[in-house]
């Protein structure tokens, strides 16, 4: 199975950069989508209800009250069992989560807030964070293994971006977030990229539009898909597709032998 998680940073804009013709060349069995800004009855047919690749997708939507803000999707192939939203409003209002089970595991994808500069928000992205840890254990405690995928707006470790040092204490990268990070891995969830290629330095999945920072590479890994650590021998690879453009961000691919 191969599952993509891409922050397209406004569905509506990529449409206009060929995205239809990526998914199409794609093809992939699930595809996840962060940071829409947009609702389905604002959508050309071909994004609701999109035929590609010879393949007919569902499609499932979580928005955001407020226009234009945030929201995340996910096509799926095959129907999932059940798709939910997260169930807290003060998430869910920000249409931040999808939850859909599939036979062999639940799917979680997500769109975690920015702290934004002087951690204006830290406190809001803090419970969310722990929110999400509290869904991904009870959903283990069922006997429900977990993907959790999307733009979690975290650079783990000094690795996972280019310039550590000169970003200390910016959103993203403060001590708070990383340490959250450390508690979730730690709490039985691994972040699949990082296991196939540890100590590795210079893959990121979003850079500046400014200063030319995608051509120079300058960039953060702030895109993940990571499991529950007992469903990690299902998973084949985890890579990241920096060649594709139409955002500030680039996909993140999974493939799971379900």
């Amino acid at each position: 199975m191969k599952i993509l998680s891409w922050n397209v940073n406004g569905i509506r804009a990529v449409e206009k950069r060929g995205f239809l013709d990526w998914f199409a060349v794609e093809a992939p069995d699930i595809l996840c989508l962060n940071e829409t800004k947009a609702e389905p009855g604002q959508l050309s047919p071909g994004l609701v209800n999109p035929q590609v690749g010879g393949a007919s997708y569902h499609s499932y939507w979580a928005c955001a009250k407020k226009k234009g803000y945030s929201g995340v999707a996910i096509y799926s192939k095959t129907e999932p069992l059940d798709v939910r939203f997260m169930e807290k409003p003060e998430f869910d209002d920000e249409g931040r989560t999808l939850v859909a089970d599939f036979k062999d595991f639940t799917l979680i994808a997500a769109y975690f807030p920015n702290s934004q500069d002087a951690g204006k928000r830290l406190d809001y992205k803090l419970a969310f964070c722990a929110a999400m840890l509290r869904l991904c254990n009870t959903l283990v405690k069922k006997g429900r293994h977990v993907l959790l995928c999307g733009d979690y707006n975290i650079a783990h470790t000094p690795i996972d971006l280019a310039r550590p040092a000169e970003n200390e204490g910016n959103a993203g990268y403060l001590p708070e977030e990383r340490a959250w990070m450390d508690t979730f891995t730690r709490a039985g969830y691994t972040d699949t990229f990082r296991h196939f290629h540890p100590g590795e330095g210079s893959h990121y999945s979003w850079w500046s539009y400014r200063m030319g920072a995608r051509q120079r590479n300058v960039g953060w890994r702030i895109d993940y898909h990571c499991v529950d650590s007992a469903f990690m021998p299902r998973v084949q690879s985890s890579i990241i597709r920096p060649e594709v453009m139409g955002s500030d961000h680039c996909p993140v691919e999974i493939h799971l032998d379900v």
